[in-house]
């Protein structure tokens, strides 16, 4: 396997390859010590009824800089307008897997074609207060890939660069107290985006299994 020397400190450094680096993600995810839940999971109202939805965290494997691929949402939704997320949505009765989903919904979202994704796993399933159980999938996507966003649903398309991501010291914690739960949530900031709730959450637990 090919190392970028550039990186170090990570696990073990970033591989120069798309290929080498689904094996070395494949190898840091299953090796992960413990699940890694989210900080207000301990909290979790056990009277709400979640629904499965599915996001694609991909990976764009540049050989200098690899970076995540996320989206800014339009302010014309009804749920979540203008927030930073991961290409993704309800899981519906015509997917065969929450991979499926998340494969579809990056598809129609961003113009991400499923067979360049090479998918490396799930991460642990992420519950909202929304009332979302989500599936993270992780897939490394080869470079490069030509991306149009939805205009009804995606308003900006953004690379986090994954070396940011990774930083455990770059995420920030805050308290929340909502109906009547408390806890804490996650946030990062890359440039002028603010990335927070779900999404940072999830991007902490990517984090945390490379470290």
């Amino acid at each position: 396997m090919q190392m970028n020397p550039a990186h170090h400190g990570l696990c073990p450094d970033f591989p120069a390859t798309a290929e080498d680096a689904h094996g070395w993600l494949s190898m840091c995810m299953a090796r992960a010590a413990r699940p890694v839940r989210p900080e207000f999971a301990q909290g979790f109202p056990a009277h709400v009824e979640l629904r499965s939805a599915a996001v694609l965290i991909a990976i764009l494997w540049h050989e200098q800089e690899p970076s995540i691929l996320l989206t800014r949402r339009t302010e014309a939704l009804k749920s979540h307008a203008g927030q930073i997320s991961f290409p993704g949505g309800k899981v519906d009765a015509l997917d065969a897997s929450v991979v499926d989903a998340a494969l579809r919904e990056a598809w129609e979202e961003v113009g991400l074609a499923q067979d360049r994704v090479s998918v490396v796993g799930e991460m642990e399933v992420y519950p909202t207060l929304s009332g979302f159980a989500i599936h993270p999938v992780v897939g490394i996507v080869t470079v490069p890939v030509s991306l149009v966003p939805e205009p009804g649903e995606v308003a900006e398309i953004f690379e986090l660069p994954l070396a940011r991501a990774l930083d455990l010291s770059a995420y920030q914690r805050h308290a929340f107290n909502r109906g009547g739960v408390t806890g804490e949530y996650y946030s990062l900031t890359h440039e002028e985006h603010f990335i927070w709730g779900a999404t940072a959450g999830m991007l902490h637990q990517l984090a945390v299994r490379l470290a």
